[in-house]
């Protein structure tokens, strides 16, 4: 690794690039863009919380469709649809990555944000399994805004806030991941929970799992002409066109626009395969405990749920919510600065593994010390998974260049993506699988359930140790990182 060079201003600036016109918010004494990173986290929450919100009242969708033959088959058609998003996502992950380093980051929010207006809101009229199925699908295919986002939290600010930036991002991903089954919860079946505002015959009665995405709808419609105002960061301008002098902008994760070498393979940067690694095996992990989380909290007792309403679930994920807001915001990023995102990736998989494999062992409680038990444990899960994918979008976008940063987020969210559409299905699959085993010797039920999870964090901590992971992603990509 060489000394990181401070970014220096451009000797020409080009009036009609949106990078340039940003480029003195990048030097060493710039402040922190606070409208553009509460943007930022406002985008980053509309995306995330389609991709959760279902999970709560997935169970009695299911069931309302009329497809499962009983009730123990509800898992794998829940599994089915919650991921049938990351099928489409993977399919077409890659491709946004590529046009978000040809044409710009705000392109393709735009195309995201207009994605979660349509798709989403026809998720919720959703009268039959194939047409939950293909919207979602939808949704994910013409979805590609994350991988920019990403990408665009490193070059929005210079290198000092880099690690608040990323932190919003997955801050704000991690929230949309609680919030979402949170608004499912409160918000779904509405005149069965509120029959004083939602009167029988009305629009939510006769799509009663409507409400949870216009809520996400309108605000990603207000994001919709906030985004305009957001500065562009990718440079739009021919380098090969520039004129023959002391050219010298550097991102802050990145090489310099003036350099001529010629682009490295991302598969050929060892770099940036273990930071995918690492991504993907947690993902997985992720979105299969999002999944079997809030089916164990809904089913019976009997079988080792806790026979929880929707707005039981909700209240749980609302309050981890708030918990992980507080936690990304004002503990992450200082100790991201001190310990390096490798290291805290590293602790918060470790701690992660006791941590899941006590969840069964909360439905022998009873009453509030249940209550309690089961807060502190999501509160704590909660943080930690985002601690996580906090670590892996800095080591990210530390693998690579800056000219190579969207292409590498599109790549990166189309391979996780399967590993995410994994995590539905497989996670609803053990699921179903564990309520058939309760009377099993080895692992019975739940136990099975949430073992299984805890191998894949066991993978996770492994991923993040070398010759997997090189050091060099501790810090910003630099030219002697070619």
């Amino acid at each position: 690794m060489g000394n990181i060079e401070e970014p220096l201003l451009p000797k020409k600036q080009y009036p009609n690039c949106g990078a340039c016109k940003w480029a003195p918010m990048l030097q060493p004494d710039a402040g922190i863009p606070y409208k553009e990173f509460f943007y930022l986290f406002l985008l980053v929450l509309v995306n995330s919380i389609p991709i959760s919100s279902l999970y709560p009242f997935l169970y009695f969708m299911v069931q309302d469709f009329h497809i499962a033959k009983s009730d123990k088959d509800i898992g794998y058609y829940a599994g089915a649809i919650g991921a049938a998003f990351m099928i489409g996502r993977a399919l077409t992950a890659t491709l946004w990555g590529y046009a978000a380093d040809k044409y710009g980051r705000k392109p393709v929010i735009v195309a995201g944000l207009l994605s979660v207006i349509v798709f989403h809101t026809l998720f919720g009229l959703s009268t039959n399994f194939w047409m939950a199925l293909l919207t979602r699908f939808f949704l994910g295919s013409f979805n590609g805004m994350l991988g920019p986002t990403k990408a665009y939290a490193s070059e929005i600010s210079n290198q000092k806030y880099q690690a608040l930036g990323i932190s919003m991002v997955s801050t704000s991903w991690g929230l949309g991941l609680v919030l979402g089954p949170a608004l499912g919860g409160y918000l779904s079946q509405p005149a069965m929970k509120y029959p004083n505002l939602f009167v029988e015959g009305s629009l939510f009665a006769r799509f009663p799992y409507l409400l949870p995405s216009l809520c996400n709808t309108v605000l990603a419609i207000a994001l919709l002409f906030i985004v305009f105002q957001l500065p562009e960061t990718l440079h739009n301008h021919d380098i090969a066109d520039v004129e023959e002098e002391e050219y010298a902008i550097e991102q802050p994760a990145g090489v310099m626009i003036g350099d001529k070498q010629e682009k490295t393979s991302l598969l050929s940067r060892k770099a940036f395969i273990g930071s995918i690694a690492i991504y993907c095996i947690w993902s997985l992990h992720d979105m299969a405990y999002t999944e079997i989380f809030s089916l164990w909290c809904v089913s019976p007792t009997s079988t080792g749920g806790l026979s929880f309403t929707t707005a039981d679930v909700g209240e749980v994920l609302a309050i981890s919510g708030l918990g992980l807001l507080i936690f990304q915001i004002l503990f992450f990023p200082p100790i991201a600065n001190c310990l390096g995102p490798i290291m805290a990736t590293r602790i918060a998989s470790v701690l992660s593994v006791p941590l899941v494999v006590t969840f069964p062992i909360i439905a022998t409680f009873h009453g509030k010390m249940r209550w309690v038990i089961l807060n502190l444990a999501s509160i704590g899960k909660n943080i930690l998974s985002s601690m996580i994918l906090s670590g892996s979008f800095i080591l990210l976008n530390n693998s690579v260049p800056q000219e190579q940063r969207g292409i590498a987020n599109g790549v990166s969210m189309g391979v996780v993506s399967v590993f995410k559409a994994m995590g539905p299905a497989g996670g609803g699959s053990l699921f179903a699988w564990g309520q058939k085993r309760q009377d099993a010797y080895i692992l019975p039920g739940n136990e099975l359930v949430f073992t299984v999870l805890a191998l894949v964090v066991v993978l996770t901590v492994i991923s993040t140790l070398e010759p997997f992971l090189p050091r060099s992603v501790d810090h910003p990509f630099t030219n002697d990182d070619e």
